[in-house]
């Protein structure tokens, strides 16, 4: 793992991470992948903390692994499910958040449909100077943070098996295809590659990209300390045809469409959709031949891509970004959970590799 002091108390959003930052959860992610290919998985670095998975939308990858890698790290859990809690009396969120701040929770993790949520309970946790760290792990239309770190590991450990960096990634080229307009994910990925280096070319039909939505991502990262002409160049790219986008793609996003999430219209067809931005094997021939597909799932089979890529071994990295999810969970929470500490040390990890 890097010497790196680690600051953030919350993960919120990635706009303002730095590529150091970046190369400090992958490296720790990198350090747990270790420990999880190992006989005695657990290791007991955030034992006696509290985790609490307070999950107001349904979700199977991401509540299931943020579970496993905080028992992985020997923490207790806490698990919320709205359907049987005091919410359906009356009980408003923040209501819900301080119960399980006075049960003694230490870190919370939480996804909301609606954007701002965890930003919300996060501001109400320092105020109360209660030192909760909060995750978000998916807010509405917002961010998804640790889904756009699990795929940064899957996409560098493709790249560089044996060691890893960000600096792998700088001017490949990534293609993500599909619903950009409601994709919390593609906003988190968008921040993400593109801090390290990456060429990120978004594809889609109008309705679903419109023309002025890679501006907002357009800004220049400055990181701390670093002079103007150091600013990083975030470099996006719109296509509203499929091919363009593809040509001499170094890997390729498929985006699930969020059918939940579409107030209008947005498309003739789900036939219409695969027809002209469906992955085929056919149209990945425009991309770079060692080219490798990703998918955050769930996935629409036949719709955003054939099941004959979604399980091609020599193509997909659909399974190793679920098994890199818990790695790069665990990298957080412990580098949360070090924070909250106020230390990041990774002698605590080196020591737990002889239990």
């Amino acid at each position: 793992m890097t010497n790196f002091l680690w600051k953030r108390r919350h993960i919120i959003s990635l706009a303002d991470f730095t590529p150091a930052e970046y190369e400090n959860v992958l490296q720790t992610s990198v350090s747990f992948q270790g420990v999880l290919s190992r006989r005695t998985k657990k290791v007991p670095t955030l034992q006696g903390q509290v985790v609490a998975n307070l999950f107001f939308e349904p979700s199977t990858r991401t509540r299931s692994s943020f579970e496993l890698a905080a028992k992985r790290l020997s923490a207790d859990t806490l698990n919320f499910s709205p359907g049987s809690s005091s919410l359906t009396k009356g009980e408003t969120i923040l209501d819900t958040a301080k119960t399980y701040l006075a049960m003694g929770t230490d870190l919370m993790v939480i996804r909301h449909r609606s954007a701002g949520v965890p930003a919300t309970i996060a501001q109400e946790m320092d105020r109360l100077q209660a030192g909760v760290g909060v995750l978000n792990a998916g807010d509405g239309q917002h961010e998804h943070p640790s889904q756009a770190l699990l795929d940064l590991l899957t996409l560098c450990n493709a790249l560089n098996p044996e060691q890893p960096t960000i600096q792998d990634l700088q001017g490949k080229k990534v293609a993500i295809v599909g619903d950009i307009l409601h994709s919390r994910v593609a906003r988190s990925n968008l921040w993400s590659l593109t801090a390290c280096g990456a060429q990120v070319h978004l594809a889609a039909p109008p309705t679903l990209l419109p023309k002025a939505f890679a501006d907002a991502f357009a800004v220049p990262l400055r990181p701390e300390g670093s002079s103007a002409e150091a600013a990083i160049t975030r470099r996006v790219y719109v296509h509203w045809q499929l091919s363009s986008a593809l040509k001499d793609a170094d890997f390729v996003m498929a985006l699930r469409l969020q059918k939940e999430r579409m107030s209008d219209h947005l498309l003739p067809s789900l036939r219409e959709y695969h027809q002209r931005f469906g992955l085929t094997r056919d149209r990945i021939k425009h991309c770079a031949p060692t080219v490798k597909i990703l998918h955050p799932g769930p996935t629409n089979r036949g719709v955003e891509i054939t099941s004959e890529l979604m399980d091609d071994p020599k193509l997909s990295l659909v399974s190793q970004q679920v098994a890199s999810g818990v790695a790069v969970r665990m990298a957080l929470l412990y580098l949360m959970g070090g924070a909250k500490h106020k230390t990041s040390s990774p002698i605590t990890l080196e020591a737990d590799r002889h239990l």
